[in-house]
């Protein structure tokens, strides 16, 4: 089953971790991403190496990553019957809009990404309840 996730919950134990619950947050989050959207042909990649390349890109590989996880989330809604408002390029200006708004956009945006993935996951549980 995948769970569901929270943004105070992430907000809150990356503050007391320094950080480190934040790569544990996206590392697992990617590979649900991958279970729900298995079959699409596409593979979001590893949070580590989204932050290696980041580094190497100076951030901006980050951007991309968020990107390509909310339009991948918003492609595969029709197969759990759903649609979302926000895709990568609502995540993508947000992002940048937290660039220079104090890092609040930064937020708005993993919001629309926890959001979705909850209630794809929801979808996802509930159509392999018998699989468990």
């Amino acid at each position: 089953m995948i769970q569901r996730r929270s943004l105070l919950k992430l907000i809150l134990l990356s503050f007391v971790t320094l950080g480190i619950y934040q790569i544990v947050f996206w590392y697992k989050y990617a590979d649900d991403v991958n279970r729900i959207c298995e079959g699409d042909g596409e593979e979001t990649k590893n949070y580590i190496i989204v932050i290696l390349l980041s580094l190497v890109t100076c951030g901006i590989y980050n951007f991309i990553w968020y990107y390509g996880v909310g339009n991948r989330l918003s492609q595969n809604a029709p197969r759990y019957g759903t649609t979302f408002k926000e895709n990568g390029t609502t995540v993508l200006l947000w992002m940048l809009l937290g660039s220079i708004s104090c890092g609040i956009g930064y937020y708005v945006a993993c919001h629309f990404l926890i959001k979705n993935m909850n209630e794809l996951a929801d979808r996802y549980n509930q159509m392999n309840k018998g699989l468990y």
